[in-house]
């Protein structure tokens, strides 16, 4: 199957516009026919806890219908991030579109502690089934702690795709981290990360792919927006811009 990475430069707290740019990089994946895109860590917002108990909603949400409308027509498996309201609380989520399938939501389950004050951690892990693949889906924290992915590995993940909103200082332990959780599990790994200001830092980009040996494919820059197409038969991976 063929997984798209979008690294883009969200609005802070923007969702209308934000949605309108998710949409132009679905379009760009589709053309070059991904079966499945994920997006950055709370990518409809931006990476903004003191703003994500005003800006929470559900997979419900009306404003996301088109994203439904367009997994359903192109059979595209869309995975992008909105803080969710919940009963117990606030919680990180990635939103799952799958064509004529319920919408589903993984939420984050190990929070850094920084995000105590404004999250609540998620319960359990989702496993994606899409074309050939099954994808287990990680937000940022929690793809660094090794438990995590063992765990989703033991569930029936044969790739893991962390949706991240990292600096520079987070991207280099993800490069460390993530080659060598590939090659242990035998299962590739790929980071779909933002660019520009977030909370209080900036998002360095720099989305990759490591392949199921611990090899890096590929990997975008750390100031522009783009799509990473990895394909996970070939391991053949190819970079547009938006």
């Amino acid at each position: 199957m063929k997984i798209a990475l979008a690294q883009l430069k969200p609005v802070k707290g923007n969702i209308a516009a934000n949605i309108e740019r998710h949409e132009q990089a679905i379009h760009l994946a589709i053309a070059h026919k991904a079966d499945a895109i994920f997006f950055p860590e709370l990518s409809i917002t931006g990476y903004e806890p003191e703003l994500a108990a005003s800006l929470a909603t559900t997979q419900h949400d009306p404003r996301f219908d088109s994203f439904q409308r367009i997994s359903d027509t192109s059979a595209l498996t869309i995975g992008l991030g909105v803080p969710t309201r919940t009963i117990s609380g606030i919680q990180i989520s990635l939103l799952i579109f799958q064509a004529g399938q319920p919408r589903q939501t993984y939420s984050k389950q190990q929070l850094h502690p920084d995000e105590l004050p404004y999250f609540v951690a998620g319960s359990a892990q989702l496993i994606v089934n899409s074309g050939n693949g099954s994808i287990a889906p990680a937000i940022c924290y929690e793809s660094l702690q090794k438990d995590h992915a063992q765990t989703a590995h033991q569930l029936g993940a044969g790739i893991y795709v962390a949706s991240v909103a990292k600096s520079q200082t987070g991207v280099a332990k993800a490069m460390a981290h993530y080659p060598r959780i590939a090659a242990q599990l035998a299962m590739p790994v790929l980071m779909s990360n933002c660019v520009g200001d977030c909370d209080t830092f900036v998002s360095a980009g720099q989305s990759a792919v490591w392949t199921r040996n611990g090899k890096l494919a590929g990997q975008l820059d750390d100031v522009g927006e783009g799509l990473l197409l990895f394909d996970t038969d070939t391991e053949v991976i190819a970079e547009q811009r938006l």
